[in-house]
């Protein structure tokens, strides 16, 4: 019997978050974005050594930072190469967001992809970067051309 390497309900990418204070981001992710637990293993501590979240229909997972593994948070290296984009109905999930710590780093404002943006942090700064809202369909040479018309690098 042929067996399926990708896990059901997974895509064929599934980011890991490494995070100080993952219980805090758990929780977090939870009450900021309606993220569902699927999954918490505990580490030493109070450190969550495995956990897995359903956010929107995509899953995540994430532990603590784990420096004897070379597993270092985005706190300790200072920042994140790496942002998420979550695309959520704005307005209703700003403000929850918001409510449930995070900061807002600028306004909501339209970008070349027909989509509000607006970056956002966590209270721990996690790689969360920016959540989007839909406002129209854009097909991809149309993204092309809208960036061009801005005078930005594709």
């Amino acid at each position: 019997m042929k067996i399926n390497p990708i896990p059901a309900g997974d895509h064929s990418v599934t980011p890991y978050l490494i995070i100080k204070g993952a219980a805090r981001a758990l929780d977090f992710y939870q009450r900021a974005f309606g993220a569902t637990k699927l999954m918490r293993i505990p580490g030493p501590g109070d450190q969550i050594g495995h956990a897995e979240i359903l956010l929107g229909d995509s899953h995540i997972m994430l532990a603590n930072e784990r420096p004897q593994t070379n597993d270092f948070s985005p706190q300790t290296l200072g920042g994140s190469p790496v942002p998420l984009h979550l695309y959520v109905p704005a307005d209703a999930m700003f403000a929850q967001a918001i409510a449930a710590g995070a900061s807002i780093e600028a306004p909501m404002e339209k970008n070349f992809m027909a989509t509000v943006l607006a970056p956002c942090w966590t209270p721990l700064r996690p790689p969360l970067a920016a959540v989007h809202a839909r406002r129209r369909g854009v097909a991809g040479g149309n993204r092309a051309a809208r960036l061009a018309a801005m005078g930005k690098a594709a």
